[in-house]
């Protein structure tokens, strides 16, 4: 995507919200040119703290999920009896909304930064084998007969065939599990914490009623789900060139 359109559609959100704010008149909707004033204020003041400890658990959450899940989808990929065996239970885990485990995982985890990490995890974890696995399966068998004939090894697949052609899989569910993600790290910082975006925006516009700040909040989470979809993104036209040049 073109990096003029997206700023184009960003100065037609603020421009909306502008003109909402005038026609509203309402202290609940204050004009995006005091918020984004508040914003760059508390960026380096009690803000940024709180988008520290949130872009901590959103990092550590997606670093462990693909440590983890990558080399699992790519074993399930390539071990048909395996697959078969753990197939049932994936797809009975898959579907349900990893949210419902928020107070589970609070109950036996507690309310810090563990918690967090473990609820973010779960859903980039299942994302990620899916659909590295299905990646893995689907590899043309002549492909592989042809890659085994030059004298390569299980390990030599692994890294120099498998690994590859799963890279795509891995920045697509990455790609897709962001906003999820950044949702379900909203929820979770509402429990029991003081540190967190989650905290920050509910404390401001639900008890201190000191709406700038509540929506600089909103954009500061909103910029860290932007950050890492563009980083993704990036990370795709790098990683994988022959998808650019296809």
């Amino acid at each position: 995507m073109k990096r003029g359109a997206v700023a184009a559609a960003g100065v037609a959100l603020l421009l909306v919200w502008q003109v909402a704010s005038w026609a509203l008149n309402l202290a609940i909707l204050p004009a995006p040119s005091r918020v984004l004033a508040t914003f760059l204020h508390e960026l380096f003041g009690e803000l940024g703290l709180h988008l520290l400890a949130s872009s901590w658990r959103v990092l550590a959450s997606t670093s462990l999920a693909l440590a983890l899940a990558v080399p699992a989808g790519l074993i399930l990929g390539q071990s048909k009896k395996l697959n078969r065996w753990l197939t049932p239970v994936i797809y009975l885990l898959f579907p349900i909304p990893k949210v419902v485990f928020v107070p589970i995982i609070l109950l036996f985890l507690g309310v810090g930064d563990l918690s967090k990490i473990v609820i973010i995890f779960l859903i980039l974890f299942f994302q990620v084998l899916v659909l590295v696995r299905d990646q893995a399966a689907s590899l043309r068998p002549e492909l592989l007969a042809s890659v085994r004939s030059l004298g390569a090894g299980r390990r030599a697949l692994f890294r120099f065939v498998y690994l590859p052609a799963s890279l795509p899989a891995v920045l697509t569910a990455l790609r897709q599990s962001v906003g999820t993600a950044i949702a379900v790290l909203y929820i979770t910082e509402l429990f029991a914490t003081r540190r967190g975006l989650g905290y920050y925006i509910y404390i401001q516009g639900s008890t201190l009623f000191n709406y700038p700040k509540m929506y600089a909040g909103v954009i500061a989470m909103s910029l860290l789900g932007l950050g890492l979809y563009f980083t993704v993104d990036r990370l795709e036209h790098i990683l994988c060139p022959w998808k650019e040049a296809s």
